[in-house]
């Protein structure tokens, strides 16, 4: 390896000019804190925006105290995955074993040993829900031409269900209706992204999770600008707004489930 940058990393880690070190995984990305700006300080600027956004909220969406504790019966699930950009395919992606093997060692966890487990994992899928929570596209008003009228996500203005008839996402009729109910009952707005037909979307987690295990499942996250550029650009209420959502559907998502049965 390069000497100068062997002597930066080990000054960096605090270690003796003559370390060994065995190997790295070495990237590079911006250091600089997020900051507000625009006219009125609405616009956060951040890097990673992509998805430490919905990331954030949806844990501390899960943190958030219900408000009857002792009358829920569900188990609460966040996963946050890696490799999402490259194909999800490695053993820390979303196409791995990992949440079918958390979620079986939870049920074996909680069932009685003398119960099979395959059946008691497969029941428990088809009462679940799953929402795919990645970030979406804002209106870029130098691109009106790509969007349906109606379709436009908002900075500042709540979470985006995100739609594509082309099967990049999960949403359908069902699970749209399912967070609509529980957005309702926290009195948050959810705003609705219908990609065309015609324009070749970006996929999310939600269709291969969904696939594996059979779970009802949405598309929904916060709009930002800039996409994957080193420095990204959201609403300054984005991410409590994304908060609030997720609370709600922890808290609300038991009694809607039992309200469509």
């Amino acid at each position: 390896q390069p000497p100068l940058l062997f002597s930066a990393i080990s000054r960096a880690l605090s270690l003796p000019p003559n370390s060994t070190i065995v190997n790295w995984e070495l990237e590079l990305f911006d250091t600089q804190r997020a900051s507000l700006g625009g006219i009125s300080r609405e616009f956060i600027f951040a890097g990673r925006i992509d998805d430490r956004l919905c990331s954030f909220s949806a844990i501390e969406g899960l943190l958030v105290p219900s408000p009857s504790p002792s009358s829920s019966s569900i188990i609460k699930v966040v996963a946050l995955y890696d490799d999402e950009e490259i194909g999800s395919l490695l053993r820390q992606g979303a196409q791995s074993t990992l949440l079918p093997s958390v979620l079986s060692r939870i049920i074996a966890a909680f069932s009685s040993p003398t119960i099979h487990e395959a059946p008691l994992l497969a029941q428990t899928y088809a009462n679940s829900f799953l929402v795919s929570a990645d970030v979406t596209h804002a209106l870029n008003p130098n691109f009106m031409d790509v969007y349906l009228t109606n379709h436009s996500p908002l900075l500042n203005t709540g979470v985006a269900i995100q739609a594509d008839p082309n099967g990049h996402t999960t949403t359908d009729g069902v699970s749209t209706q399912v967070l609509k109910e529980c957005a309702n009952r926290s009195g948050q707005t959810l705003q609705v992204f219908q990609i065309r037909n015609d324009v070749r979307s970006g996929g999310t987690v939600g269709p291969m999770l969904s696939a594996k295990t059979g779970m009802r499942a949405i598309d929904a996250g916060l709009p930002q600008l800039s996409m994957h550029s080193i420095r990204a650009t959201t609403g300054r209420d984005d991410p409590g707004l994304g908060v609030r959502l997720f609370a709600g559907f922890f808290h609300h998502y038991e009694e809607v489930d039992q309200s469509f049965r």
